[in-house]
């Protein structure tokens, strides 16, 4: 069966913003869209810069210009010409680098060069969290398999590139057999053509998702991951609010707060990844300067919160405070992405079940075609309730601790 997408979620209650204020937004996917809607809600002048394919922003900015989100300085030369207010991005590691190094030298609010260096390389945020205390796997740089020669691995290992997100190329191993073949992938889907090999962290994973605003750091939210397991880890579903004690969310704000300082970020929205152990012992991932995709940013923090996530990042690139009171009703918010027809049948189960749930989907016809990364996914959908535990049916089973 193949479905249509559909969008029925209703908009949040606007509780202030700049008026005609000139917001640059870099990219035009998808991802940006909710970004460039609010931007508009708000009475922003929407100027989005990314390369010319027939992306949706392209159709829905006020002012769009075809030019690479990597061409930081014809981008630089024209924010300049316009005369923008503020710059942003949403869910993208690489369009960060663009923004904040605009932000820098148009005396924006944003991130520093270095702060975004060290939260968009995975080995250079290692090096910072070791330097700092911050705990997180331990990890060695590769540029090929010969860089592990005299080096004693304790399997099973996580490989995966330095400067990319959405699970794309990342293995786990068991052993040595594959090894070479796996930081082969994960170099061709590096950049900088380098890959990571670390030490396998064991525990339920989640996202935590703060603000910062001139150096201070606020929590918003943390989030239950739900994913494919080895070898690959991705995605198959989020929960918000994540099933955890007060004691440990109070011990995963302190360690993510701490870590922010580590890598520097000043401003703008954070999205950090971590594992905690059956002992509870947590351990960090990675951490991005920016909000986190697959929705989290987008739906599932605004839902769970009250608070609108993406207007606080608009409001914090534009240098104004940002407002942390909830300005709706907070309730449990979850996403399944489809990987399968069994994913199908879970959604007509809960449409036919419980449709006052069911807020937003996009399912596309699932072929023989494997999912070996977050963008090659069949599709989604997005779905809430007062209660969390009435959600969790309709999501995937955990993952295994």
């Amino acid at each position: 069966m193949v479905y249509r997408s559909v969008q029925i979620t209703e908009k949040s209650a606007i509780s202030g913003g700049a008026i005609m204020k000139k917001l640059a937004i870099i990219g035009a996917s998808y991802l940006q869209e909710p970004l460039i809607e609010k931007a508009r809600e708000l009475g922003c002048q929407t100027h989005v810069f990314a390369w010319k394919t027939g992306d949706i922003g392209e159709r829905t900015a006020d002012f769009f210009y075809p030019l690479s989100i990597v061409e930081k300085e014809k981008i630089l030369e024209k924010c300049r010409e316009i005369g923008i207010d503020g710059i942003c991005t949403i869910a993208s590691d690489l369009a960060v680098v663009t923004v904040n190094y605009v932000a820098e030298r148009m005396g924006l609010p944003g991130n520093s060069m270095e702060s975004t260096e060290l939260s968009t390389n995975k080995h250079l945020m290692r090096k910072a969290f070791e330097t700092n205390g911050d705990p997180s796997p331990r990890s060695i740089l590769v540029s090929s398999i010969s860089d592990l020669e005299g080096i004693k691995l304790c399997y099973p290992v996580i490989v995966k590139p330095t400067d990319r997100s959405g699970s794309r190329g990342i293995t786990e191993l068991f052993s040595a057999q594959g090894l070479e073949s796996a930081i082969e992938e994960a170099e061709a889907e590096s950049f900088e053509k380098k890959a990571l090999v670390e030490e396998f962290v064991t525990g339920q994973e989640y996202s935590v998702e703060f603000l910062s605003f001139r150096g201070n750091h606020h929590f918003l939210a943390m989030t239950q991951k739900y994913t494919t397991g080895a070898p690959h880890f991705i995605e198959t579903g989020h929960l918000e609010p994540a099933f955890v004690d007060p004691e440990t969310e109070k011990r995963v704000i302190q360690i993510v707060t701490h870590a922010l300082d580590s890598l520097k970020i000043q401003n703008g929205a954070s999205h950090s990844e971590l594992k905690i152990n059956a002992d509870g012992v947590i351990r960090l991932i990675e951490i991005g300067g920016r909000m986190g995709g697959d929705f989290i940013g987008s739906s599932l923090v605004n839902i769970s919160t009250g608070i609108d996530f993406i207007e606080q990042v608009i409001r914090i690139a534009l240098g104004e405070e940002p407002i942390l009171v909830p300005s709706r009703k907070k309730e449990a918010a979850a996403v399944r992405f489809i990987f399968s027809q069994k994913d199908i049948a879970v959604f007509d189960r809960l449409r036919n079940e419980h449709p006052e749930f069911l807020l937003s989907y996009e399912i596309h016809p699932v072929t023989s075609e494997a999912v070996t990364d977050s963008a090659s996914r069949f599709g989604y959908f997005l779905f809430k309730a007062e209660d969390r535990e009435a959600l969790l049916p309709y999501l995937p089973q955990p993952d295994a601790l």
